[in-house]
């Protein structure tokens, strides 16, 4: 797990965890870890100490599975891991020898955490690397000096910026800032550096500390200064002042661990380094042990890594590689699957009406390569080498041979039936049809087929480069294959899928719809759309109800509603349906009509349009900003039990990572089935039955939730 060697007068303590696939802080090699730096230590002998490993990567950070276990333990338990951290790492600064840490490869959280306690650090070029102090993005602060070391080393408005924001650096910008001292080329230069480093530097003190006259030891001096000013300078309050402020808006509150983090840096820097880490132990309990990181550590970390292994994938079915893919339509969203798709390598023929539709689809590909180009994250000829993958052409013979072939062509049943007809029999052997629908029931459009077994949706969405999630819509008659072919496709291009069966809307479609649905719903009442916007953001969603349903396009809305009014599953006094009617035939369909519930400037501004409170006039008694907060979120929660329940969606992982990635339901509260959780099986049952009696039977909970409360089952 952690080896250990003595050459020529310098330990080398290596990482080489054999129990996970990555090296990682927990139970077994804290102290496997604390043993051979002790031995170290006790040796005479040895004159430094290099710390390194003999993973790809340096130390991934914490086992995250060790941190749950803990979290609705007793506190104590939680103060245990960050203590014995600190007292760890401590020990390195004050041990009297000299510690590099020689960092091959990727080190984030506790892993650099390690590095920070070190007298020195230098990284391998290595263009794989990533390093950084990435807690907050699982609801959590650095537990073990992240939070002290770096700001002292940095200074304030530096370090607070990539601790708060959890930033993931290469090797030459960590250089550039500060957070490594060195950078070698070579794995044998780099060890040859640390050893130079060590005999030239044979007893480093860090900036904090100093030697204690009476007894000869280190210890954590009292008045630090701070690179760039202290927490009392003008720039500390500025820093912090503003800060402050600007970190509530941005996270209105629902996530602590930033703020804590702001508390935990204020408070540290105006200590010692012995009386700061103590601080910061408490404010990490505090995060470590709440709700939010809970939920963020098993959706956003744990989920989110079950789902990008395939975790949904028929276990059965030998693996599967696309290597040639055909795309129809060189619209927006073909154009931005033909983008990713030749990222990861693939072959990929773009089919349109005409060549010049077909080349404005791959010009969006090469409008994002340049940028990347331009950005120095991309070496011009590999950004050539990926454009060329992408063929267009008019002609369906061109896609023989393809093992995937996508429709991304308009919302018509008609349409997307001729093209699959015309393209299908091009297919490999063992090739499937996918249609990028993302509300026309699969089953229907694969009576187009001659293969249905060989038709699955793959459902992306836009922009097709920024969003990670596929949704995959499994029809009546889709086999396994189909699905496990859907799968390994999603996971080449580095997306997360997620597996529904099919239903109209599906899961994502039909739930996000119901957020949008309940902002007009409010509208209608007379509610504040101001109030309303306000309710949605402070909610956690990442625009208000209203703004979100201009970027669809009401024009959109109002088809769809239609098209389910024709097909009898919606009536015609529909809400939705209603509102969208109006505002389309006032010429207002949205966003790219610069004209919707907004008023859209030249100069990219936009404002709710004050001709609202005509059509849809203000009531006399406006309701709490809670109150239609909790109607925003419960409406879409109550819609994800039923889509769970009657297994539109078939696990609460991909109802949750749906939820969140798909249409942007808060990350805190885990996603929108944990979110039943969140608040309490009880309170979600009994709020829904007010809101029921209240607003209507949208709201009304299930028998199987009122069985769930009553036995204080978990969802």
């Amino acid at each position: 797990m952690i080896q250990y060697a003595v050459d020529q007068h310098i330990a080398v303590i290596t990482w080489a965890m054999t129990s996970s696939p990555m090296n990682v802080l927990n139970d077994d090699s804290i102290p496997a870890f604390e043993s051979a730096l002790e031995q170290a230590f006790a040796d005479d002998s040895v004159k430094g100490i290099i710390i390194t490993s003999a993973k790809p990567e340096f130390v991934a950070g914490a086992d995250l599975k060790m941190i749950l276990r803990n979290n609705d333990k007793d506190p104590t338990d939680m103060l245990k891991v960050s203590s014995e951290l600190n007292r760890v790492f401590r020990r390195i600064e004050t041990s009297g020898k000299p510690t590099v840490a020689a960092i091959n490869g990727t080190a984030l959280g506790g892993g650099y955490e390690i590095c920070l306690a070190c007298h020195h650090r230098i990284a391998l070029a290595n263009p794989k690397t990533a390093i950084g102090l990435v807690e907050v993005t699982i609801g959590l602060l650095p537990g073990a000096g992240g939070t002290q070391r770096l700001p002292r080393m940095l200074g304030i408005q530096v370090a607070l910026p990539l601790i708060l924001e959890g930033k993931k650096v290469g090797v030459q910008e960590a250089k550039s800032l500060g957070m490594i001292d060195d950078i070698a080329d070579t794995p044998d230069e780099m060890m040859a550096k640390a050893r130079a480093w060590i005999e030239a530097n044979p007893k480093p003190i860090k900036p904090w500390d100093e030697v204690d006259r009476k007894t000869g030891k280190i210890v954590g001096k009292d008045n630090v200064k701070v690179p760039g000013g202290n927490v009392q300078s003008a720039v500390g309050a500025q820093t912090f002042g503003v800060g402050t402020a600007m970190m509530m808006d941005k996270t209105k509150g629902n996530y602590p661990a930033p703020l804590e983090i702001m508390a935990c840096v204020y408070e540290g820097l105006q200590v010692n380094i012995d009386r700061a880490l103590s601080i910061e132990a408490r404010h990490f309990v505090k995060v470590a042990t709440s709700k939010v990181a809970k939920n963020l550590i098993q959706t956003m970390f744990l989920g989110m890594n079950e789902a990008n292994k395939g975790a949904s994938r028929p276990k059965d079915i030998p693996k599967t590689e696309v290597k040639k893919l055909g795309v129809l339509g060189a619209g927006m969203m073909g154009a931005g699957i033909a983008y990713v798709s030749a990222q990861a390598g693939i072959d990929v023929i773009l089919k349109d009406v005409s060549i010049e539709a077909a080349e404005k689809g791959k010009e969006y590909s090469r409008s994002l390569l340049q940028k990347s180009v331009e950005r120095g994250k991309l070496d011009p000829q590999k950004a050539d080498g990926i454009l060329s993958l992408i063929k267009l052409t008019t002609s369906a013979q061109d896609l023989d041979g393809c093992d995937l072939i996508i429709e991304a062509v308009f919302e018509n049943r008609e349409l997307k039936a001729t093209v699959t007809q015309e393209a299908e029999p091009f297919l490999a052997e063992q090739g499937v049809f996918a249609s990028n629908t993302s509300t026309l029931p699969i089953s229907g459009l694969a009576q187009a087929s001659a293969k249905s077994d060989r038709f699955i949706g793959i459902h992306f969405f836009s922009p097709v480069d920024k969003m990670m999630l596929v949704e995959i819509i499994v029809g009546k008659q889709t086999s396994d294959y189909a699905l496990a072919v859907a799968i390994d496709y999603t996971r080449k291009i580095r997306k997360t899928p997620i597996v529904v069966n099919d239903s109209r809307g599906f899961y994502t479609s039909r739930c996000f719809g119901t957020y949008s649905g309940e902002g007009m719903e409010l509208l209608k009442e007379g509610i504040n759309p101001v109030l309303i916007e306000n309710a949605g953001k402070d909610a956690g969603m990442p625009v208000g109800p209203l703004a979100v349903t201009d970027e669809v396009a009401l024009d959109l809305v109002y088809k769809i509603a239609g098209q389910g009014i024709q097909d009898g599953a919606i009536r015609e006094d529909d809400t939705s349906y209603q509102v969208a009617k109006k505002l389309v035939e006032l010429g207002r369909a949205g966003k790219k009509a610069k004209a919707g519930f907004y008023e859209y400037g030249a100069d990219k501004s936009k404002k709710l349009w004050s001709g609202l409170s005509d059509l849809f006039p203000l009531a006399p008694q406006q309701p709490s900003l809670d109150e239609v907060k909790t109607r925003l979120l419960y409406r879409q929660a109550i819609e994800a039990v039923r889509c769970f329940e009657e297994n539109v969606v078939r696990t609460k992982l991909d109802a949750d990572l749906g939820s969140i990635l798909g249409w942007g339901f808060p990350a805190y509260t885990g996603g929108a089935l944990s979110f039943i959780d969140f608040v309490g099986v009880d309170t979600f049952v009994n709020t829904c039955d007010r809101l029921a009696n209240q607003y209507g039977e949208r709201f009304r909970p299930t028998a199987r939730l009122r069985e769930q409360a009553a036995q204080q089952q978990a969802v």
